[in-house]
C-alpha cells in the first residue's frame, strides 16, 4: 500500500504543481477569463487518464491467462521505462519548469480558447497517463485480492491535491528539491520491483525462459501471507522465490539507476556538481497568491 501511496503522491504532486503554476500566472496577470479553458483542459486530461486505467484493468480481464501475463509483463516494463524517464526529467528540468510553462501559456493566450485547453491538457495529461500506467503495473504486481493498493493510490493523490492547494495559498513551504530527490529514489526502488515482476509475467507467458530456475526460495522463512511478507510485497514487490533472471534484472536496473539518480547534477556529463534547481525545487521565497 505504501508504494502505491508514494506513486500517487509523487505523480499527483507534480501535476498539482503544474496546475498551481498555470493558475497563479493567470491570476497574477489578471487573466481570470482564461481560467475556465484551463480547468476544462485539466478535466479532459483527468478523464482520459481514468479511462485509460479502466481500459487496462477491464480490457485485460477478457484475455487468456498467458495473454494476461504477456500484457502485464510488457506494460510493466513500459511503465518502468516511463517512470525512470520521468524522475530523471523532473530532476534535470525542474529549475526551468515555471519559465517553460509561462512561455507556453503566453503563446496559448495569444492563440485563443482552444490553445488554452490544449496547453492545460498536455501539461497535465502526460502526468495522468504515466500515473495510470505505472499504478496499474504496480497494482498488478502487488495485487493480493484486496483494494488496499488502490486505496493507497487514492490517498496519495488526495495528499498531493491538498499539498498543491497549500502551496498555492502560501500556507506550506518545503524544500521541493529534497522532496523530489527522496521520493524519486524510492520510486526507483519500487520500479525495480515492478520490473522484476514484469519479467516474471513474461516467464509465466512462456515468452522468456527460466521460470523454474529459482535464485532462492525462502517461503518457509518469510510467509507471503504474513504481515511482514505482505509489507515487503506491498512496498518492494518482494517475492520469496524469485527466478535467477528476476534477481539479475532487479540488480542490473536498481544499482546503476539509483547511483546515477543520486549523483550530483551534471556529474554524468563531466561538469561536476552544480547548484540544485531553484524552480520549483528549492524552498520558495514567496508563494503565489490568488
Amino acid at each position: 500500500m505504501f508504494s502505491n501511496y508514494l506513486i500517487g503522491l509523487r505523480e499527483g504532486l507534480e501535476a498539482s504543481l503544474v496546475v498551481c503554476i498555470l493558475i497563479a500566472y493567470l491570476v497574477k496577470t489578471d487573466r481570470r477569463d482564461a481560467l475556465k479553458p484551463i480547468w476544462a483542459g485539466i478535466g479532459v486530461a483527468v478523464a482520459i487518464a481514468l479511462g485509460f486505467g479502466c481500459a487496462l484493468e477491464f480490457g485485460s480481464q477478457e484475455l487468456t491467462f498467458k495473454a494476461q501475463e504477456a500484457l502485464g509483463g510488457s506494460l510493466s516494463i513500459l511503465a518502468v521505462v516511463l517512470v525512470t524517464w520521468m524522475v530523471f526529467w523532473m530532476r534535470r528540468t525542474a529549475r526551468h519548469l515555471k519559465t517553460e510553462l509561462h512561455g507556453r501559456l503566453d503563446a496559448a493566450l495569444a492563440m485563443g480558447t482552444g490553445a488554452l485547453v490544449a496547453t492545460a491538457f498536455l501539461a497535465v495529461g502526460r502526468e495522468g497517463l504515466e500515473t495510470a500506467l505505472f499504478v496499474w503495473a504496480s497494482v498488478h504486481a502487488a495485487s493480493d485480492g484486496t483494494p488496499r493498493p488502490l486505496i493507497g493510490v487514492a490517498l496519495g493523490l488526495a495528499t498531493a491535491v491538498l499539498l498543491g492547494w497549500l502551496f498555492y495559498r502560501g500556507a506550506l513551504r518545503i524544500n521541493l528539491a529534497r522532496f523530489f530527490t527522496w521520493t524519486g529514489g524510492m520510486l526507483v526502488v519500487v520500479a525495480a520491483g515492478v520490473l522484476a515482476y514484469g519479467v516474471h509475467d513474461l516467464q509465466e507467458a512462456d515468452l522468456v525462459p527460466g521460470l523454474t530456475n529459482l535464485a532462492f526460495d525462502i517461503s518457509s522463512t518469510i510467509d507471503p501471507s504474513s504481515w511482514y511478507g505482505t509489507l515487503l510485497k506491498g512496498v518492494f514487490n518482494f517475492q520469496p522465490d524469485p527466478t535467477v533472471l528476476q534477481v539479475t534484472v532487479w540488480l542490473l536496473y536498481l544499482v546503476p539507476t539509483l547511483a546515477l539518480f543520486l549523483a550530483p547534477v551534471g556529474f554524468a556529463s563531466g561538469k561536476g556538481k552544480v547548484k540544485e534547481p531553484d524552480e520549483p525545487g528549492s524552498r520558495p521565497s514567496k508563494a503565489p497568491q490568488a
